[in-house]
């Protein structure tokens, strides 16, 4: 699901165009203002910013903000929706139920299709979305859930049975475990009868 940004154009590299950063994370972005352009955002997030991550974060260790840094360009005739993550959250260990840090640093690469003829544009290994699929029709304005896209692929990236490397599952006991009865073998039986036959 991922891929190295190093290798992907920025839209403001290439073309020279400076692009606004603004200072808050977007929920959206208008494809009718940036999808010819370009568009770029970075800074810092909280976890619980996201509806769905926020559901599983464990609430016994403080979370830091992830850092964030979105691109999106156009490159072959194809909108991509670039993004790099870095950082943590904490969830709760399903073993022994303290809290687990779960590395979320990674970046990538989604190449936004108008529809699956641009198939054969891309590589074969590159993600992608169809943008009838995921875009809202707002009028008179074709919205990108960014926020959502990006929660999305913090989701994938968790685990959904968070634990520990080297945990113990912790077990209490109650009262005395019986031992187990040593049961005859049935074929002792057959044993026996094997020298009188």
């Amino acid at each position: 699901m991922s891929s190295t940004l190093d290798s992907k154009p920025s839209v403001v590299n290439a073309d020279n165009i400076q692009t606004p950063i603004s200072t808050s994370m977007p929920e959206h972005i208008s494809l009718n203002k940036w999808e010819d352009t370009g568009f770029e955002w970075e800074g810092e997030v909280a976890p619980a910013t996201f509806e769905r991550l926020s559901a599983i974060l464990t609430t016994e260790h403080e979370q830091a903000n992830i850092q964030l840094s979105i691109n999106l360009y156009r490159r072959s005739n194809v909108l991509h929706l670039a993004f790099q993550l870095a950082g943590d959250v904490w969830l709760t260990c399903q073993r022994c139920l303290q809290p687990v840090d779960i590395n979320l640093t990674d970046d990538y690469d989604i190449a936004l299709l108008d529809d699956e003829s641009q198939v054969r544009l891309i590589n074969e290994e590159q993600d992608y979305l169809l943008l009838d699929e995921v875009v809202t029709e707002q009028s008179p304005e074709r919205l990108l859930p960014l926020k959502k896209l990006i929660e999305d692929e913090i989701l994938l990236k968790t685990p959904m049975a968070p634990k520990h490397d080297d945990c113990e599952m912790t077990v209490e006991q109650f009262g005395e475990i019986p031992e187990e009865e040593e049961n005859e073998n049935p074929f002792a039986a057959l044993a026996s009868l094997k020298g009188k036959l």
